[in-house]
């Protein structure tokens, strides 16, 4: 009995070595890869790893609510968006929601509509966490690509009206002609009021799942390096669009890209639209999230 005891605490003591080996191996592996994918001389400024259970830290993020852009589908609200298992998710729901600020009289799509048949969420950093031009920032991120899914991960300027603020798409997935596909977009302001120029690349779907037929079930890295001559934005190191920060003016001259203008960051599950049409989609459908995190030039000031 002493012999199988002593036997047992060898095999326990060379298990507990395994696991502290292995967590290391794990751990450097990581960090070469972070180090591999951060460009040089960045530090970490902010990050949010999503790692406590429950509704995301208040101290990040806030939430739109309503309806709020494009003719949407859905009506934003906090409840769609939890954390769990590390995780960020935003969940798309098919439910009825009464619009407390119906108006049948109105011309406006906001209040026109009695209800909304769908919800979902959408959380943005601003008046929280907000970093001005340049930097490097990178979210890890898995999306749904059912029809009527219109996740995205992009930033607006904090000074002046859309567009002249400056729009940056890091992710946009929607469909063109009923055709999936992911963009990376900038935009900016034109001589004509709410319509912008852009500089946009739409790349489809397809492009990703014939080299990897599951690519839409896992997690994929979206980044953007951000200096003063471009706005370059990848997807797994795959570089997507390149955008010349020498045409991105407004017609006051000014340039929202390098300005000393704050920007935010947004993560939404839009929902119809852009998205397709969901009525045959089986819900809910969920965008999650697993980390973001935001990185400075080290010669930088700001």
């Amino acid at each position: 009995m002493t012999r199988i005891n002593h036997t047992k605490t060898i095999l326990i003591k060379l298990f507990l070595i395994i696991c502290f080996f292995v967590g290391c191996s794990c751990y450097a592996s990581k960090k070469e890869d972070l180090e591999k994918t951060v460009p040089k001389d960045f530090q970490l400024i902010w990050e949010d790893n999503f790692d406590t259970d429950g509704y995301p830290d208040p101290r990040n993020w806030s939430f739109e609510y309503g309806f709020v852009r494009n003719r949407e589908l859905q009506w934003y609200k906090p409840q769609n968006a939890y954390c769990v298992n590390g995780h960020l998710t935003i969940e798309g729901k098919r439910e009825n929601t009464y619009n407390p600020n119906y108006n049948p009289l109105s011309d406006d799509w906001r209040t026109n509509r009695s209800r909304a048949e769908y919800s979902s969420a959408c959380l943005i950093t601003k008046d929280l966490q907000e970093w001005f031009p340049f930097g490097y920032f990178e979210i890890r991120a898995k999306i749904n690509v059912s029809n009527g899914a219109w996740p995205a991960i992009w930033m607006l300027g904090t000074k002046q009206n859309w567009p002249y603020c400056g729009e940056i798409d890091i992710m946009e997935f929607y469909r063109i002609n009923n055709v999936p596909h992911i963009l990376a977009n900038a935009a900016w302001g034109s001589e004509i009021k709410y319509q912008p120029h852009w500089d946009d690349a739409k790349i489809p779907l397809k492009h990703f799942t014939q080299a990897d037929p599951d690519w839409a079930e896992k997690f994929h890295t979206w980044s953007m390096h951000w200096d003063e001559e471009q706005i370059s934005i990848y997807i797994d190191d795959e570089l997507l669009n390149q955008v010349d920060l020498k045409q991105t003016i407004n017609p006051d001259g000014g340039n929202p890209f390098t300005s000393d203008q704050k920007f935010y960051l947004l993560l939404n599950l839009a929902i119809g639209g852009n998205g397709g049409d969901p009525a045959l989609t089986e819900f809910p459908i969920r965008f999650q999230v697993d980390y973001v995190r935001v990185y400075k030039a080290t010669t930088e000031t700001n």
